[in-house]
């Protein structure tokens, strides 16, 4: 397999405007044919995706108005960005609180296919507040952190069951918008609907951290676990999880929590944490490192690395290379 590259984009647009537009204009084709994979009878309709939008997230209701203002307002586009039952997805990724305390770093690969990936580094204010994240489906997040300090990055739970509800990125979003700590993510995560099975590791500025597991089929899970992979408190998936390495990656995590900080880092960026399986869909695309006490988001690959932070964010473009080689283990 031929060396892949993706470019990264760090893009500042605290209010959504001529950016946004742009580039709805030049993934809406993808997101299209996503969204209608299974056939637009199998996605809801605009009034349900409004109404469970003004049920379970009013909040996010005026910018949502807004995208689809810019997005031209369209049916079909205010169904997707509405991110209510859209078609699931599966990937991979690793993710650990190390350190202890106020000094305390929310780390995360994240695995997938590099063909699917936004590449888009945002600083929003929505709603007033600045969020830093990774995004997905246009204003979704992967993984994040807000001005008062919370982080949350996302890893798929390991289970097939999926039921109506919102895409987990809407959910990272909706988290960095409307919470401050740890303890009122949680309760927030309790009464949202989700569409399918994720962990979701939390860390806020006091040090206070958990991994909130959840499921479309059942209340989420919640404890004080601060590392996560691909399966909950156990394997249901057998397949997935062997294909992915869940229970060797997550031993290796645990093994990691009383690291130093620098050692433990530099292991995500070797195996078994860093995976090359780009053509298997399951690669490391990057390296998210957390740091409520800075307000700074470190985002890094083996040889490269890119902060940002509230105080010091750079816009500007990043390509890397990604090798299908394997990586060495770290000692």
């Amino acid at each position: 397999m031929d060396e892949l590259s993706i470019t990264f984009r760090a893009i500042a647009e605290p209010e959504p405007g001529e950016r946004f537009q742009t580039r709805f204009g030049e993934a809406w084709p993808t997101y299209r044919r996503w969204y209608l994979r299974d056939g637009d009878g199998a996605r809801p309709s605009y009034a349900e995706a409004r109404r469970m939008l003004h049920e379970h997230m009013p909040e996010l209701v005026p910018a949502w108005s807004r995208l689809v203002e810019l997005a031209g307002g369209g049916d079909l586009a205010a169904r997707m960005l509405a991110l209510y039952d859209p078609p699931p997805l599966v990937s991979g990724c690793s993710q650990a609180v190390l350190g202890g305390g106020g000094a305390s770093v929310l780390v995360r690969n994240y695995d997938f296919d590099p063909a699917l990936l936004e590449g888009v580094i945002g600083l929003t204010a929505l709603r007033g507040q600045g969020v830093i994240g990774m995004s997905d489906c246009l204003w979704g997040l992967l993984d994040g952190m807000n001005e008062s300090g919370l982080a949350v990055s996302l890893a798929f739970g390991g289970r097939r069951a999926t039921g109506a509800g919102f895409g987990v990125s809407l959910v990272l979003r909706y988290l960095l918008e409307t919470c401050t700590t740890t303890a009122q993510a949680v309760r927030t995560l309790e009464r949202l609907p989700v569409q399918g099975a994720y962990n979701l590791t939390l860390l806020d500025r006091s040090g206070e951290a958990a991994t909130a597991y959840l499921a479309a089929d059942r209340r989420p899970l919640v404890a004080p676990t601060r590392a996560a992979t691909n399966h909950q408190r156990a394997v249901e998936w057998p397949e997935h999880a062997r294909a992915t390495r869940t229970l060797e990656r997550e031993r290796r995590l645990r093994a990691l929590l009383g690291e130093r900080e620098e050692a433990a880092i530099a292991a995500f960026l070797a195996p078994p944490l860093h995976t090359t399986a780009y053509a298997d869909g399951f690669g490391t695309l990057y390296t998210a490192v957390h740091r409520p006490a800075d307000g700074a988001v470190e985002y890094l690959w083996p040889g490269a690395a890119w902060r940002q932070s509230f105080a010091a964010f750079e816009e500007g473009t990043r390509m890397i290379a990604l090798s299908p080689a394997p990586l060495r283990a770290a000692a």
